[in-house]
């Protein structure tokens, strides 16, 4: 039973990165489908993924209040139907609403998912579950430009949306049938709008889960820089084709998925701090090879190895990332839900951040783009650390 939820809660989490994987191989087609910039084609991600922010604020508020699963199932039907108007757009201002659209339904299962984690499990268990579920979860990211290039290549951009309308159908399915309820009614919440905005401003108040929340966005920040610059760095820096998406994504998500089963296994043996510690090493390190070979090369940058210290970057980020988030969110045991929306969109607010307005200022040269990612593990590691300090009341050690 473990083992299904692991796989429902991860395939849950998938809509959204489906969402926004699957048709990078496409940006280029749609630009000239509707004769529109590059510029303006970047918007289709930008808006999806800052209403896929936006609301993220909002659902483990609605399912502290009405349950996880029928807001799980509301989302994803209104996502379902998006998809399928994206496939049928008839000019790119329609596009655009359905992207829309769908980023304010794609968030759902990610946010709600932590939330029935916390329903059920704790500490390490809680770590163990959540590492399971990145595992599960960085297949979508590997897989899904692969398959978006080929069906763009085989039937064109609009087969991509077809696509994740019949994913959404298939998920709107598994949770009706297979996903019990976690919250039961008597610990649920009234929908009440003063009581609501007061808990928000609690979570906002708490300082040390603000600072543990933009850890985890700053250090995935790294993540969401390559995947907004997909499009440039594997067509134009790598000088490889749409169907060649996976030279890029397959290092990503392997090193999350491995490091996802590494310390999955080891949660309940090593402490939270000592895996911190291992997973910021590891991204460390990464960060050193990529800025040091992308120096070195300069505009001659090849695979393998302009995409390997990816590899070892996700594999640190997937190390350290579970035990902040569970030490941000076991700060609110009353208010698991918000506190898990307001931790995802802190997250993705850093994701549609960088992808919208700092990828289009790099994504001309792998330098810069290793040197963005440096910059934003710095960051990353200072904010945790002052978090960490400022719940043990000692004054933080930086680098």
């Amino acid at each position: 039973m473990q083992r299904l939820l692991t796989v429902i809660l991860a395939c849950l989490g998938m809509v959204g990165a489906l969402a926004i994987d699957t048709y990078l191989p496409s940006i280029p087609a749609i630009g000239r489908a509707f004769e529109v910039g590059p510029v303006a084609v970047q918007q289709t991600l930008s808006v999806f993924l800052f209403m896929f922010a936006f609301m993220m604020l909002f659902y483990g508020t609605l399912s502290d209040s009405f349950g996880r699963r029928p807001v799980i199932m509301v989302a994803l039907t209104i996502y379902t139907l998006a998809s399928a108007g994206a496939a049928l757009a008839p000019t790119f201002g329609w596009l655009l609403l359905f992207r829309a659209l769908q980023g304010m339904s794609a968030g759902a299962g990610s946010v709600i998912g932590q939330a029935i984690v916390q329903d059920r499990f704790t500490g390490a268990d809680a770590q163990r579950i959540m590492s399971h579920i990145m595992m599960v979860f960085g297949l979508a990211p590997a897989i899904a430009p692969v398959l978006g290039g080929w069906l763009h290549v085989t039937f064109g951009w609009r087969a991509t949306f077809v696509f994740l309308a019949l994913f959404g159908t298939v998920m709107l399915l598994a949770t009706w049938k297979l996903l019990p309820e976690s919250l039961p009614r008597d610990k649920r919440h009234a929908f009440h709008g003063v009581a609501i905005a007061r808990n928000y401003l609690k979570v906002l108040g708490h300082p040390q889960f603000v600072l543990l929340s933009l850890s985890v966005g700053l250090a995935f920040g790294g993540l969401s820089l390559y995947i907004g610059s997909a499009a440039n760095f594997v067509m134009e820096i790598l000088h490889l084709p749409e169907t060649a998406f996976a030279w890029m994504f397959i290092p990503l998500i392997s090193g999350m998925v491995i490091g996802s089963a590494w310390g999955g296994k080891r949660a309940a043996r090593i402490p939270a701090p000592r895996m911190r510690a291992i997973g910021f090493s590891t991204m460390l390190l990464a960060c050193v090879l990529n800025v040091g070979y992308t120096a070195a090369a300069g505009n001659a940058v090849t695979i393998p190895w302009a995409v390997l210290p990816l590899m070892v970057y996700t594999f640190g980020l997937a190390v350290a990332m579970p035990a902040i988030q569970v030490s941000a969110l076991g700060l609110f045991p009353d208010n698991r839900g918000l506190a898990s929306s307001m931790l995802a969109f802190i997250q993705m607010m850093s994701f549609a951040l960088v992808s919208g307005l700092v990828a289009p200022l790099l994504f001309d040269s792998a330098f810069k783009l290793a040197c963005g990612v440096a910059v934003g593990l710095v960051a990353s590691f200072c904010a945790c650390q002052l978090g960490n300090a400022m719940a043990r009341g000692q004054s933080p050690v930086l680098p």
